[in-house]
C-alpha cells in the first residue's frame, strides 16, 4: 500500500516529478478501493512531500488541511489515525495539498484565519492577518476601553479583512468604529467579517483613498493602521505565499516602504480629537525613519512597542 500512496499529492504536478510519483498516479486509480489510505499515512506522507517544497511546519500544515477536509478539530485526528479515507476525501485532500505545495497560502485554502480568538474569512482580496497584528488590535481596544468618552471613536485606516476594526468592535462594544480601504473587494470581505461577528451595524465602512473617503469634519480618538510597508523593489524577494497571493496594494509602501507613514503623519493629526492617539504597525528596521517622520510633523512619539518576537513593531504617537 505504501507505494500506492506516496504520489497522491502530485496529481497535477505530473511532468518533471520523481518517477515514483508518476507511478503512483496510475496505481492509485486502480488501487484506491482495495488499498485505502489511513489518516496517519496521509499526514506522514503529506508532511514528507511538503517539506522539500519550502512549506513551513509541514506536519502541522498536513494536519490542518486534513482536518479541514474531514471537518474535524485537528486534535481529533489523533483519535482517528487508523481511519481509512474515502475516495472523495482523498481527492479533496490531494487537491489542497497540490495547491499548498505550489505555495498557495494555507489560510486561503482553509478559507479562514484566527485573529485574537476570532475566525475571519480570508481570501486573495486582502492581506492575510498576521499574528503580530493581534498586539496592535489589543493596544487599540485597551486604549478605547480606558477612554473617558462614553462612545470613543476609532478609525481603521486600510482595513483589509476588517480584522482590527471588527475585533475592536467585539472587544469594546461602546466604541464607534470606522474603517476605510481603497479596495472595493477588500471592503466586501471586511463587511462579511463584520456580519460574521454580529458587529455589522457598528462598524461603518468607507471606500476610497484614505482620509479623502471620509465625511468632512470627522474626529476620532484613535487612528489605527497596519499600512503597506514593503519597499516596492523588495516585493519580488518575499515568500511566494506573500509575493504571489497577498494583494500588491496591501504590500507596496513605495520606494522606501514609508509612503503611508508620511501621509499619516502629515494628514492624521487633523482627524484626531484633543488627546487622540495614532497606533501604527511597521516593518523590521524602520523604527528610526518612522520616528523621524512623525517628530518632524510635530507628533509626540509616546512609545515604540515590540511584537511577540521582541522586534520593534508598533508606534504610538499623539499630538502635543
Amino acid at each position: 500500500m505504501d507505494h500506492v500512496f506516496r504520489g497522491w499529492v502530485a496529481t497535477s504536478v505530473f511532468i518533471g516529478v520523481h518517477p515514483w510519483l508518476r507511478f503512483w498516479l496510475s496505481a492509485f486509480t486502480l488501487s484506491a478501493l482495495t488499498a485505502p489510505v489511513t489518516v496517519l499515512e496521509a499526514i506522514q506522507k503529506t508532511a514528507d512531500f511538503l517539506a522539500p517544497k519550502g512549506v513551513d511546519s509541514p506536519r502541522l500544515q498536513a494536519e490542518l488541511l486534513l482536518a479541514h477536509v474531514l471537518q474535524l478539530p485537528r486534535m481529533k485526528l489523533y483519535l482517528n489515525f487508523d481511519r481509512a479515507l474515502a475516495p472523495a476525501e482523498v481527492d479533496a485532500f490531494r487537491e489542497l495539498v497540490r495547491r499548498r505545495a505550489q505555495r498557495e497560502p494555507l489560510q486561503h485554502l482553509l478559507g479562514s484565519v484566527s485573529f485574537c480568538g476570532l475566525d475571519f474569512t480570508s481570501n486573495r482580496h486582502a492581506l492575510i492577518p498576521r499574528p503580530e497584528t493581534e498586539t496592535l488590535a489589543q493596544l487599540a481596544w485597551e486604549f478605547l476601553q480606558a477612554h473617558a468618552s462614553a462612545e470613543p471613536a476609532m478609525l481603521d485606516f486600510g482595513t483589509g479583512t476588517g480584522c482590527i476594526a471588527v475585533t475592536v468592535a467585539v472587544k469594546c462594544p461602546r466604541a464607534q468604529v470606522w474603517a476605510v480601504d481603497i479596495s472595493a473587494p477588500a471592503l466586501t470581505l471586511a463587511r462579511e467579517n463584520a456580519a460574521r461577528h454580529n458587529v455589522g451595524e457598528r462598524v461603518r465602512f468607507f471606500a476610497g483613498d484614505g482620509f479623502a473617503a471620509l465625511p468632512a469634519g470627522m474626529q476620532f480618538d484613535l487612528i489605527v493602521s497596519n499600512p503597506p510597508y514593503i519597499a516596492g523593489a523588495e516585493i519580488a524577494t518575499l515568500e511566494p505565499e506573500v509575493r504571489d497571493h497577498d494583494p500588491r496594494l496591501a504590500l507596496d509602501g513605495g520606494a522606501d516602504g514609508l509612503d503611508f507613514y508620511r501621509r499619516l503623519a502629515e494628514q492624521g493629526g487633523g482627524w484626531l480629537r484633543s488627546g487622540g492617539q495614532i497606533m501604527l504597525e511597521f516593518g523590521d528596521g524602520q523604527t528610526p525613519a518612522i520616528e523621524k517622520i512623525f517628530t518632524e510633523q510635530n507628533w509626540v512619539v509616546e512609545a515604540v512597542r515590540q511584537d511577540y518576537s521582541q522586534r520593534d513593531r508598533f508606534l504610538l504617537a499623539k499630538r502635543p
